[in-house]
């Protein structure tokens, strides 16, 4: 439970801008004392409480940080909490769901982009709940650490993708004692013994260059885990505190809850859920709703000893980290593969209304198809009454508002399209959900009954000149501390199908690609100096059509110029727009933009 809130401070929110009729808000920095009992049902999975030192009343302390965003005139507002789980310390939804700028501190109304939650109403939540992330971001967890615990573990270290270029290798846990390094080029490629020193006991140095995009691995004995599943409990614990006793911090009593997540912090979500902290210690229900975006079926490497939360496991990085784990699905199903049963959802009052969305890449990285069908992929199977999933087809993992059209790593021009129009709509159902009882559209996914639905080798994708497809999709296995218990066992993970001009058949086809002007791929390949032929990490394609029949060559696609005579294409676009509009998946305000 919270023992204690301290204000660090409080200020006008970007000038004192306002929001709709909300109008101005408040910005609340602050940190949240905690404390846990060890032995309340509630805590007992969390790993390694049981050896943390306590305080005098026998409970174990921690501190997260926090930033609250309020209504000043709380009547405005809407009188419920949107919590957003922070990606590695990170705000990301200005950027990525408003369109507005990245940072932790946006400074002016621009950097907000559209402002919808603020416009809606919400009291808006941040927290830390992962000790690794930087104290900078203002998003940090303080938990205990362990003295005289050490395992043998390994990290991996790929540079010029996701982390950017390294130079040393920084260890998320202190060396007892020497490292040993590896090299392979590939996911599947044969490790090579890399000559290395350690300037301390957290870096390591290899004595050659290192070779941007290939696999470096790291074994060494650590020492003084943290315990990373306090996070868990920190982020229960602050939002039941302000949900039951916040009102005067809040200006109002919160009536309801909300969380959203991205990426990694969608993972977390499914883990909050899954291991029971969507319950609080009272035995209340902590989010009334649940919203993760570009998770697949991953969870996070969190709440073990030695956890390394800040991995997320594709085809080339990652690969054989824990983030796979069953229950995949909401449904409850049996697994053939561990000999397990069991739901995503516990099965009583404290589950919320969940929405799920992904775009293509989680199909062809992170397993997504596992959403709604059995284990090895062999039927579609129901979802519970209380979930939604959707796939927003021919986008990529982190797309979003201005993204990249040049090749980048890759061999394929990047994939500009965004998914975020869609994910506003389902985030204003998932509210009136939860408020009014008023259910969301009906998932939309596709499925094997119907071939929408195959194996990645099947996929018919058109002869387009110069397309290079992958060999593969990403394999899904399950792990336990990097070792897998069933070698050669993988989970029948499966990938969209595709139409005559390569775009994917089903799921919510937004304007861009229902009205398209090339072909959308959530998959890409890298080209050198990178590992050649590799499925890229994260970036998708985008392959234009040509303009006129005459540019159009040996492409089998439909040139522009035939596809959309005179204004067509403007007639295309309306009548995609409208019937999404009147589907609930699309706002006005976005159907405005696409028709302008």
């Amino acid at each position: 439970m919270i023992a204690h809130i301290e204000v660090k401070s409080r200020s006008s929110f970007v000038g004192g801008a306002t929001f709709g009729n909300t109008g101005a808000y408040e910005r609340i920095d602050g940190v949240a004392s905690g404390v846990l009992d060890p032995l309340h049902p509630g805590n007992r999975g969390i790993a390694l409480l049981d050896k943390a030192p306590r305080n005098a009343a026998g409970l174990v302390e921690y501190c997260s940080d926090f930033v609250l965003l309020r209504p000043v005139d709380a009547a405005n507002g809407n009188g419920r909490l949107l919590y957003e789980v922070n990606n590695r310390g990170r705000i990301m939804l200005f950027a990525n769901l408003c369109a507005g700028a990245a940072g932790n501190r946006p400074a002016t109304a621009n950097d907000l982009g559209n402002a919808l939650p603020l416009r809606l109403g919400f009291s808006l939540l941040w927290s830390g709940w992962d000790p690794g992330a930087p104290k900078a971001t203002g998003l940090s967890l303080d938990v205990p650490v362990i003295d005289g615990v050490t395992q043998a573990i390994r990290e991996e270290f790929v540079s010029g993708t996701r982390l950017g270029v390294h130079e040393t290798f920084k260890l998320a846990y202190a060396a007892a004692g020497p490292a040993t390094v590896t090299m392979r080029r590939t996911q599947t490629a044969v490790r090579i013994a890399v000559q290395s020193e350690m300037p301390d006991s957290r870096t390591v140095r290899p004595t050659a260059p290192i070779a941007t995009g290939s696999i470096y691995e790291v074994g060494y004995t650590a020492t003084k885990p943290r315990i990373l599943g306090i996070g868990f409990a920190a982020t229960r614990d602050i939002v039941s505190h302000l949900r039951h006793r916040g009102a005067d911090l809040l200006g109002r009593p919160i009536e309801h809850t909300l969380a959203f997540g991205i990426s990694q912090a969608g993972r977390y979500l499914r883990d909050h859920i899954a291991q029971g902290f969507n319950s609080d210690e009272d035995g209340r229900r902590v989010f009334d709703g649940v919203f993760t975006h570009v998770a697949g079926i991953g969870r996070v490497f969190h709440n073990t000893p030695f956890g390394q939360p800040f991995r997320t496991r594709t085809r080339h990085e990652d690969h054989d980290f824990p983030e796979i784990e069953f229950p995949h699905s909401a449904a409850g199903m049996d697994d053939p593969i561990t000999g397990r049963s069991g739901s995503l959802m516990r099965g009583d009052a404290t589950d919320p209304f969940l929405i799920e969305t992904n775009t293509s890449t989680e199909y062809w990285q992170k397993g997504a198809s596992l959403l709604h069908t059995d284990p090895l992929g062999m039927r579609d199977i129901a979802l519970p009454a209380n979930v939604r999933t959707y796939l927003v087809p021919g986008t990529q993992h982190g797309g979003k508002a201005g993204m990249p059209r040049d090749n980048g790593p890759c061999i394929n021009p990047r994939n500009w399209h965004d998914p975020m129009p869609a994910i506003r709509a389902l985030l204003v159902a998932l509210d009136e959900w939860v408020v009014s009882g008023r259910t969301p559209p009906d998932s939309r996914v596709p499925r094997i009954d119907d071939g929408t639905l195959v194996s990645a080798e099947t996929v018919a994708y058109p002869a387009i000149p110069g397309l290079v497809r992958p060999h593969a999709a990403n394999d899904v296995s399950p792990l336990t501390d990097w070792v897998s218990p069933f070698a050669g066992r993988h989970y029948g993970a499966l990938v969209p199908q595709v139409d005559a001009d390569g775009n994917e058949l089903t799921g919510i086809r937004l304007p861009d690609l229902a009205a398209p002007r090339g072909t959308f791929l959530g998959w890409n390949i890298y080209k050198a100096p990178y590992p050649e032929g590799e499925l890229a990490d994260r970036d998708g394609t985008f392959l234009a059509f040509a303009a006129t029949e005459a540019e159009q060559g040996s492409d089998p696609r439909t040139s522009l110029a035939a596809r959309y005579p005179a204004d067509a294409y403007a007639g295309s676009m309306r009548a995609v727009t409208c019937a999404l509009l009147r589907d609930r998946l699309l706002l006005q305000e976005d159907a405005d933009r696409f028709l302008k």
